[in-house]
């Protein structure tokens, strides 16, 4: 603290301080009032538009029912194309994964049937879960089949923050932590800004004016610029019939014990979570069925792909399907699966390619659902959002739909970390129940009498996928994104995992649109070289 006090400020410093405890809508926010840019808009995506074919007909042969492959089957069928799916596991949908009452989870060694009543509003999303806004391409299909859509609470400030190192282990309401916390930055920013006659030009007097009112506004500091609380925390009594009495602040030192200002504090404001986010009503796989309903008779379900081989006119697969082995010719062929697996599939691909996809690495990922009796967070003023600890769970989900229903399903277990999550997949499914239960009792006392059964997904152990999103090092995309992306021959690798937006669904709608308009560019070709 004294370095700031005996330091000359700059802007960029200013900034940098400003960040570093509010995040990046803070930091934009007094870049803002410096006058020195404005808020990025994210691009909208461009749709896919194919044009009929002209050519006769043209077959496509496409390996996997995730989203990337459904929408490769509606695109190019709408334009003329014959296509067919293959898809290995029981269900189409890829990792588009909603579990309801009666669900198989196929994950290899530990099988479940879900165990949650049969009810339309306890099911949970074992994959992707939330779409933010700019995700204009899945959008484009959701509003296109017009898939009932709500709103989705990423951020919920009434939520919890629970750390076993600050606190004496207890949670905190997000809005205390944040309200102290900010409170406390910006007194500090205030006095070191009013402690200097002059500062680094080009911060001039206004623009040191203007750092003193945003630390005011942002801190919600006294008229000495000090803090000395703020009901943006809550009122600790009061309010409505009698005045409001501030919660006292908690010390400085203690906030910074706890590890969430380091990025879950910030995390409603990252690109891909700030709100609004929305979902689809009922489950997400409510895309797939929208999709599945328009693509009757071409997708064929438990069909294992054996061998893929590039012919010097289209494609040829070989598959599994019903004890049988059969072989199918194409004029492409869009492929889905998981680059790792595909890897160790026969295929006659040249050794670049098939060396890329043995480096991508898949990531882990895993999630424990469980069906609570009686909705008791809404009775500690929770409707939804997310609570977070740095245990193995993570994080703890309340549903946003369903409000004041008896029942429901909370996520009680989210976990991208590759060691923690190696860790759930280890245990048995009963032993994840009790884990997860027995980390949220930190959170909300007597936990357990609330929780009737639960059901876990972990990613790395699911059949026919073996990992969640691809895992792309700096190095890898910048020395061979462009090599898997690249058709060889008439097949295409497809999905999010070609995407630089692995994990999201919006990556594997652009893959496919991309891979598509390859194709038509294919075809436009063959065209005028016969018309030649």
């Amino acid at each position: 603290m004294t370095e700031i006090h005996n330091k000359q400020l700059s802007r960029r410093e200013a900034l940098l301080w400003i960040g570093k405890v509010g995040g990046s809508a803070a930091m934009l926010q007094a870049a803002g009032l410096f006058g020195l840019f404005a808020t990025p808009v994210q691009a909208q995506a461009e749709l896919v538009k194919l044009k009929p074919l002209t050519s006769g007909p043209k077959t496509v042969l496409i390996l996997g029912a995730g989203i990337s492959g459904l929408v490769a089957a509606y695109e190019l069928g709408k334009a003329g194309y014959h296509c067919k799916i293959l898809e290995a596991s029981h269900r189409a949908g890829g990792r588009n994964l909603t579990i309801r009452h009666g669900d198989f989870i196929d994950e290899l060694g530990n099988p479940q049937f879900c165990n949650f009543d049969k009810d339309p509003d306890l099911y949970f999303n074992a994959g992707p879960a939330r779409i933010p806004a700019h995700h204009t391409a899945i959008l484009h299909y959701c509003r296109e089949f017009a898939v009932e859509m709500q709103t989705f609470c990423n951020y919920n400030k009434n939520c919890y923050t629970q750390d076993d190192n600050a606190f004496a282990g207890k949670p905190v309401r997000i809005r205390e932590y944040e309200a102290d916390t900010r409170g406390f930055f910006s007194e500090l920013m205030a006095k070191s800004v009013q402690a200097q006659a002059k500062l680094d030009a080009p911060f001039d007097d206004i623009d040191r004016q203007k750092l003193l009112e945003f630390c005011r506004s942002y801190g919600d500091l006294s008229s000495d610029f000090t803090y000395e609380g703020s009901d943006r925390a809550g009122y600790q009594s009061g309010g409505i019939l009698s005045p409001g009495v501030l919660k006292k602040p908690r010390a400085f030192a203690d906030l910074l014990q706890s590890n969430f200002w380091a990025g879950a504090m910030h995390f409603g404001e990252l690109a891909d979570q700030a709100a609004a986010v929305i979902t689809p009503v009922g489950g997400m796989d409510k895309i797939v069925d929208a999709f599945l309903s328009r693509l009757a008779g071409k997708v064929q379900l438990k069909a294992q792909v054996q061998k893929v081989q590039l012919l010097p006119q289209g494609v040829e697969v070989s598959y599994w399907l019903d004890g049988q082995l059969q072989v199918e010719q194409a004029d492409y062929c869009l492929n889905c699966i998981p680059a790792q697996l595909m890897a160790g599939i026969e295929n006659n691909f040249p050794a670049d390619y098939v060396a890329v996809m043995k480096a991508l690495q898949r990531g882990k990922l895993s999630k424990i659902a469980l069906q609570a009796k009686e909705r008791f967070w809404e009775k500690d003023q929770i409707y939804s959002g997310i609570s977070w600890t740095n245990q193995d769970i993570t994080q703890i989900w309340y549903p946003s739909h369903g409000l004041f229903k008896a029942k429901g399903i909370l996520l009680g277990a989210y976990s991208w970390d590759p060691a923690i999550s190696d860790r759930i997949s280890a245990m048995t499914h009963q032993q994840r129940i009790a884990t997860a239960i027995t980390q949220g009792a930190k959170l909300h006392p007597d936990y357990g009498k609330y929780i009737e059964q639960g059901n876990s997904v972990c990613w790395q152990r699911m059949n026919h996928m073996l990992g969640c999103g691809a895992v792309w090092s700096e190095d890898l995309l910048k020395s061979s994104f462009a090599t898997l992306q690249a058709p060889v021959g008439a097949h295409y690798m497809v999905g999010d995992q070609v995407s630089y937006h692995p994990g999201w669904q919006e990556g594997a709608v652009r893959s496919a649109w991309y891979a598509m308009e390859s194709i038509q560019q294919q075809e436009h070709q063959k065209q005028r070289q016969v018309a030649v």
